[in-house]
């Protein structure tokens, strides 16, 4: 049954809305209350129309029900500030631009040639096809528009925001900022922000603070993602939201260049969001009919936690993002040579490597640096993606036969963004790299960047990877990107054009993967950039896994995989055992912890096996039996973190339950153990009350004291289990069936 509702828009008479129960996305626009309502989930997203021609925000939170009175708080008229203050400046608009007393990060800003720098954006016309909409919004007097689009995901309600500038006169328009979408909350006293920052080696720090009228600006000026901060955000209530319980707003940007997230409230308090490209060191000379495309805005709610939040994106990402037409492969059990080798690579060394982690039932063997041209340390050789001759006279082939009659797929690292001075391709192309004419060369990690903005350099990376894939029976390539942009010129290009480069530059990137990924189907990547400095919803599209830290140490990644898993879903998320002391912290635990610490994700193995005992071999192999039994729950299941690391406890708990709720596993850590501690009851989530599970330790062993063998899911909710350890850096898994 439809329900008529009466609300007001700001200055016009009253109006009615039907409202329906809505099951699926539906995008629906009423005419006579110019109001479009995004649906999808259990969340819903409108906007309006007012009577000067303004697209306005109006509501974004839990879908209303039908049968209560509406309330969209975001459509009456603000209050009067003052003269300082015009009600222009304090009117939310779905999507500004830089003009009419905007003072607020707009979505657009603009110059024109005559130095006008006004644009006032109003409603000229939209189109809903399924479940997308574009919404066209015009100057009041310029021939500039800018198109709206949204998206909405049927099962989770996410929208995809992502705008289109395009000129529409005889001469270049310079846009100086552009956003894929901006956002706006109701007043609200309580509104917390959460982020994910941190570092080469403790990427996807979990932080929160209070949202107030200071801007918080969430970037990377790297020219890609960054270690430092990921393009995600999450906005929750203090002392209303917690785990499980409580709204949350969230937001990802689909991008792998430099970005720019704000935050912050206006005068009168609601909170005001913008992300998209980011404006440090930005311009864009906008030719006559040409379009400026942005990236996109995934944005989403729930009403069930920081932890419902998650899940949500975690099913979004799996069903729409991934490749795979949401069934992505899981994982396989990984091998990486580094650790064991580094640059001393040669074809007996690693295939003597890949007998030993065949043996432990590894299922890919990946080569890491070293392999090819001159490169016996960093110094030397990127660019020459040829094996070396030194090192595989014969080629690559019979390491790759090898690997293959052993029962495991074959794997390569490569870093082709990025080319040595001691080089061939630098000594012949040495314009080809990012520069400054008559400037320094800033070296990192004694390596340049290749400007892939160029045209021909990225068909020259394009034609050398293909050639390598089509010369060799290649099943994966860990794509290694290791510095940022420094002297960000193109030389090459006109003045006018050649801030372009943040833009083209990542465009030709997912370009090279596309094409890549069409000739070589079968060929799956990694995104590594020193650790997690790649992971967003950009590259996501085209790899399918990225590495999440290069601090492989087993405490310091339960913090970085919590926080990883806040924005990102663990079916892409990489990590290893690796031998002790860890080379990053000098921390040194036993490998059971080692192994279940990286069973909470893709699992690789990165030990040098040279130096292994027998009872090392031994836990390897029980462990990664044990992981192939759970790897798809832990992948693409449900996540629920029971207790974090965020040190309000001793054992970090995390559990993950198939999407059929038939297997759940719990991750029991415990980090350190006090005399007297007491340890609670974990009650889990998740599971069926009604279905009756049996329980196993991972590795073997015999279940605690009180733990029973056999309990219907209703038990392990309330009752909970108990499973004491004592030490430190001590884990248990344990495997409900």
């Amino acid at each position: 049954m439809t329900v008529h509702k009466t609300i007001a828009l700001a200055g016009t008479a009253c109006f009615s809305i039907a409202v329906s129960p809505i099951a699926s996305a539906e995008i629906k626009y009423d005419a006579s209350t110019r109001i479009f309502r995004l649906t999808g989930g259990e969340a819903e997203y409108d906007i309006a129309i007012d009577e000067q021609g303004y697209l306005r925000p109006a509501y974004w939170g839990k879908m209303l029900d039908a049968a209560a009175p509406i309330k969209l708080p975001l459509l009456p008229p603000p209050p009067v500030i003052g003269a300082m203050d015009p009600p222009s400046s304090v009117t939310a608009q779905e999507y500004a631009g830089q003009g009419g007393g905007i003072v607020t990060d707009p979505g657009i800003k603009v110059a024109f040639p005559d130095g006008n720098r006004d644009l006032v954006l109003k409603y000229r016309s939209h189109r809903i096809v399924g479940n997308g909409l574009t919404i066209e919004l015009a100057d009041i007097s310029r021939p500039f528009t800018v198109t709206l689009r949204y998206t909405v995901d049927p099962a989770t309600g996410v929208v995809g925001r992502s705008a289109v500038a395009r000129n529409g006169g005889n001469a270049p328009v310079r846009i100086d900022q552009i956003a894929a979408a901006t956002l706006t909350l109701p007043y609200q006293p309580n509104y917390r922000l959460s982020y994910l920052a941190g570092r080469q080696l403790a990427e996807f720090g979990f932080d929160q603070q209070p949202i107030g009228r200071a801007l918080t600006v969430l970037e990377s000026r790297r020219g890609g993602t960054s270690n430092h901060m990921s393009p995600w955000f999450a906005i929750d209530q203090k002392g209303v939201t917690d785990e499980e319980h409580g709204p949350v707003w969230f937001g990802t940007l689909a991008w792998s260049g430099s970005w720019r997230i704000s935050v912050g409230t206006d005068l009168i308090g609601r909170v005001r969001i913008a992300g998209g490209y980011n404006p440090y060191d930005f311009s864009w000379s906008l030719r006559p009919g040409e379009t400026l495309e942005t990236p996109v805005f995934y944005v989403g709610y729930s009403d069930d936690g920081m932890g419902g939040a998650s899940r949500l994106q975690h099913r979004f990402q799996i069903a729409s993002i991934l490749p795979g037409n949401g069934r992505p492969k899981v994982r396989p059990v990984l091998y990486n040579s580094w650790e064991a080798t580094e640059f001393h690579i040669d074809e007996a060394g690693q295939i003597a490597l890949a007998e030993k982690a065949a043996r432990i039932g590894v299922e890919r063997f990946v080569m890491d640096d070293g392999w090819f041209g001159k490169r016996d340390s960093d110094r030397a050789g990127l660019g020459d993606w040829t094996p070396s001759p030194t090192k595989f006279p014969n080629g690559l082939g019979p390491l790759i036969d090898r690997v293959h009659k052993l029962g495991m797929e074959f794997g390569l690292w490569v870093e082709p963004e990025m080319v040595n001075p001691d080089s061939d391709l630098y000594r012949a192309h040495p314009d080809w790299v990012i520069n400054f004419t008559g400037r320094p060369r800033t070296e990192a990690r004694n390596q340049l960047t290749l400007n892939l903005a160029r045209t021909d350099v990225r068909d020259h990376v394009l034609i050398v990877l293909d050639d390598l894939l089509t010369k060799n029976d290649i099943q994966y390539l860990k794509w290694d990107y290791n510095r940022s942009f420094s002297e960000p010129g193109w030389p090459e290009q006109k003045v006018e054009d050649q801030q372009r480069i943040y833009v083209e530059y990542t465009r030709n990137l997912y370009y090279i993967l596309a094409e890549l990924k069409k000739r070589h189907p079968k060929v799956e990547i990694e995104s590594c950039s020193s650790g997690g400095g790649r992971v967003d919803l950009g590259i996501m599209r085209y790899t399918n896994q990225v590495w999440t830290s290069d601090n492989t140490d087993a405490f310091d990644r339960l913090t970085i995989q919590d926080g990883f898993t806040h924005a990102f879903t663990p079916a892409i998320m990489m990590a290893w055992t690796t031998d002790v002391p860890n080379w990053a912290t000098g921390r040194n635990v036993d490998l059971s912890y080692r192994f279940l610490s990286a069973m909470q994700g893709g699992l690789g193995v990165g030990n040098n096996l040279n130096k292994w005992t027998a009872d090392d071999f031994g836990v390897a192999t029980r462990m990664i039996a044990d992981y192939k039994t759970i790897r798809e729950t832990v992948q693409t299941g449900a996540l629920y973190r029971l207790a974090r690391p965020d040190g309000s406890g001793p054992t970090v708990d995390t559990l993950y339950v198939s999407n059929d709720r038939r297997q759940a596993v719990l991750f029991h850590m415990l980090q350190n153990y006090q005399g007297g501690d007491d340890v609670p009851a974990i009650k889990l989530r998740g599971l069926d009350p009604d279905r009756r599970y049996t329980a196993r330790l991972a590795g073997g062993g015999k279940l605690p004291e009180g733990v029973p063998a056999s309990a219907l899911g209703s038990w392990w909710m309330s009752q909970g289990v108990t499973i004491s350890l004592r030490g430190d850096f001590r884990g248990e898994a344990l495997i409900l069936e």
